[in-house]
């Protein structure tokens, strides 16, 4: 089968203008970087992400989710396959001290929206960058805070078009991993669970995490993010640093001079550069300390040929 069979059959369920071909995915990561999906499929319902999600199973075509583009990578020639985003799938409802929020919404949206509503608890992830989908995948943090200390509940896709209701035990949430991670879940929607605050005081936290996080974190460059996860008992930044490779990099990608733990596109970066950044970083940080760093961005598709 072609892509052009794949956009035929999902066009007859969804719209023509949200299933697209060739679709560049620079345009849709914060790195602004990568090359083009074969199919690039934006659902506005449940329905139609089951039946996008159903349809590559059945077919036995690569699928990729795509959230709001932070925290990947995506290689210079693109992915093959379908690229699902969820971007059309981010109402957020509050009911009494329960937030609900669908896959699609941005994350610090949904902490915005709960303080508006006096609901303390979600601060921390004011400034997180990531889809509701992708922090739930992450168990994304900051801060001190976590989603596991807020999630109740979340209602998932199996790679087999199967919707689920998993609770927060059964989400298995840890240190930037998830059930969702490890089984290849969709995120449909998640249910937090807060508790009735103080405005004045809540209003004063986020401010202040904003400020933090402006004042420490490269946001004037596009990036992927905190690149690498946290070593046991040290900090990716702080090794990175101590190397003295701030400022260092290739092609237009670059160790952030503000955030050593950032690695920024400053000068139009393909992904190679990108990447051949990482490797320096791990090559100089495991000479200098004995430590591997473990990579927290995901890395996909395929090198230019």
């Amino acid at each position: 089968m072609t892509k052009e069979r794949w956009t035929t059959d999902l066009r007859r369920f969804l719209l023509d203008d949200h299933v697209k071909i060739d679709e560049p995915l620079h345009l849709h990561t914060l790195t602004e970087m990568g090359g083009p999906a074969d199919v690039f499929v934006t659902p506005t319902t449940d329905d139609e992400t089951a039946y996008t999600v159903k349809y590559a199973y059945d077919n036995n075509i690569p699928l990729l989710l795509l959230g709001n583009g932070s925290n990947m990578v995506v290689r210079d020639g693109g992915v093959r396959g379908i690229v699902l985003n969820l971007k059309s799938l981010r109402s957020v409802e509050v009911d009494g001290l329960t937030v609900t929020a669908q896959g699609g919404a941005n994350i610090k949206d949904v902490s915005k929206i709960a303080a508006s509503h006096c609901l303390t608890g979600f601060e921390f992830a004011c400034g997180i960058p990531g889809s509701v989908g992708g922090a739930m995948a992450m168990n994304a943090g900051a801060y001190g805070g976590e989603v596991k200390d807020v999630i109740r509940r979340a209602t998932v896709l199996t790679r087999n078009g199967e919707k689920l209701v998993l609770t927060k035990e059964e989400l298995e949430l840890g240190y930037r991993k998830s059930v969702i991670t490890k089984k290849g879940y969709y995120v449909l929607s998640a249910e937090f669970e807060l508790e009735l605050g103080n405005q004045t005081t809540i209003d004063a936290k986020m401010d202040e995490l904003t400020f933090q996080r402006e004042s420490k974190q490269p946001l004037e460059f596009p990036s992927a993010g905190s690149v690498f996860k946290r070593p046991p008992g040290n900090f990716a930044g702080k090794l990175i640093q101590e190397s003295g490779l701030q400022g260092k990099g290739y092609g237009g990608a670059e160790v952030s001079t503000k955030h050593a733990g950032f690695i920024v596109n400053k000068n139009n970066a393909t992904a190679q550069d990108y990447i051949q950044t990482i490797e320096m970083v791990k090559r100089a940080v495991n000479e200098k300390f004995g430590i591997d760093l473990e990579l927290e961005v995901k890395i996909v598709g395929e090198d230019l040929l």
